[in-house]
């Protein structure tokens, strides 16, 4: 019993800036690591950017120096920032992360997806 809620995908010119919110609810304990992914057509889903509830992250090669991970744990809240995004960052984003519910069940839950579309 637990949702990701997905916001900030939208489109936007190459060179610009958006950013990506990932709200977690339901009967959360606490969070353990969260990520992005992210599918383009004719492509298989691929590990973005992922953060541990410490803050330790990791980032795919093609992403780094562009866009940072962060979360705020007190909001149960992931985020995305992406900046001077190219035309192959075009894709549909999609929020997971590992969730400890109040069962102390470990739930790995999945947002909708959102597309961000990078135009050139």
């Amino acid at each position: 019993q637990v949702q990701l809620v997905e916001s900030g995908g939208g489109l936007v010119q190459a060179g610009g800036s958006l950013r990506l919110s990932c709200a977690a609810s339901g009967i959360i304990f606490s969070i353990n690591a969260m990520g992005w992914y992210r599918q383009a057509p004719g492509k298989q889903r691929e590990l973005v950017a992922s953060i541990t509830r410490d803050g330790y992250t990791r980032y795919a090669d093609s992403v780094k120096g562009r866009f940072t991970i962060s979360r705020d744990n007190a909001k149960n809240t992931g985020y995305l920032q992406m900046s001077s995004l190219k035309p192959e960052d075009t894709a549909v984003y999609y929020c997971n992360a590992e969730v400890k519910i109040v069962t102390f069940r470990t739930l790995d839950a999945w947002g909708q997806g959102t597309l961000v579309t990078v135009s050139s």
